[in-house]
């Protein structure tokens, strides 16, 4: 819905049906979603946690120790594993696959090495920078928020700062900071717009010939207004709950346990 942002999540999710049933939803999966999967965890789990840990030792509020290590987390998680993997993600699930007079569509690691071949290592990590400040914002408002909504629920249950919280109360701490982070959705639309490869994008003659964050913001803005750069926000929302709750809430019991 962001590349495409004249559908309805009806037609989008129409669009995606017709490009494999079932299969379609799991376009850019192999290998891309798993190399990213298996990485940016691991790297946003340790920076935030030692980012919130040591600014947490020098008086900074929950709050904000949570929107410095997320923010510190994302930045790392971008730059380290996420640009290659979220373009080669995008230009599979934007590209155009239909044959056309017998030819078929080349394979994912065909398209990769045609990007390198034509463009380097620039062009396989095409919108980094806007991943970037995607994470950054992403991680910080979500742990941010989720650790001022568990100083809430603490204040609201009577209990005192550092108290733990049950489990429902922390996963319930984690999906409001999930929900509310996805303000910086036109972050994410900026971001897919300069990883797209779908026709209509390619073809636009209003389409900067050289992307960056701020061109690419102005030409969403131009082309579709405000609403288009809320675009797919409605599915967003169900993914930043879904990913604050595991790494947040569920990372905090996990860390609790290896203390034991």
């Amino acid at each position: 819905m962001a590349a495409n942002r004249s559908e309805s999540m009806f037609q989008a999710f129409r669009t995606i049906w017709s490009r494999g049933g079932v299969l379609g939803f799991y376009q850019g999966l192999i290998p891309w979603a798993w190399i990213e999967a298996s990485t940016k965890g691991g790297v946003l789990l340790f920076t935030a946690s030692e980012v919130e840990t040591a600014v947490t030792k020098m008086g900074v509020n929950a709050g904000a120790a949570g929107l410095l290590g997320g923010m510190s987390g994302g930045i790392a998680q971008a730059y380290a594993t996420m640009g290659f993997c979220t373009t080669m993600k995008t230009a599979e699930i934007t590209r155009h696959k239909q044959a056309a007079a017998g030819v078929k569509p080349p394979s994912t690691w065909a398209l990769f090495a045609d990007i390198y071949r034509r463009e380097g290592i620039k062009g396989i990590n095409k919108g980094v920078n806007a991943v970037a400040v995607r994470q950054c914002t992403n991680w910080g408002s979500r742990m941010g928020f989720a650790r001022l909504a568990e100083d809430l629920i603490r204040t609201t249950r009577g209990k005192q700062q550092g108290e733990s919280l049950s489990a429902l109360d922390k996963i319930l701490s984690s999906a409001i900071g999930g929900a509310l982070a996805t303000w910086n959705q036109p972050i994410e639309v900026v971001r897919v717009e300069m990883q797209s490869m779908s026709k209509n994008a390619v073809a636009s003659a209003n389409r900067p010939a050289k992307l960056t964050v701020l061109n690419t913001l102005a030409f969403v803005y131009r082309e579709n207004g405000i609403k288009g750069l809320y675009r797919g926000v409605t599915p967003r929302i169900g993914l930043g709950i879904w990913q604050t709750i595991c790494m947040v809430s569920l990372a905090d019991f996990v860390k609790d346990w290896v203390k034991k």
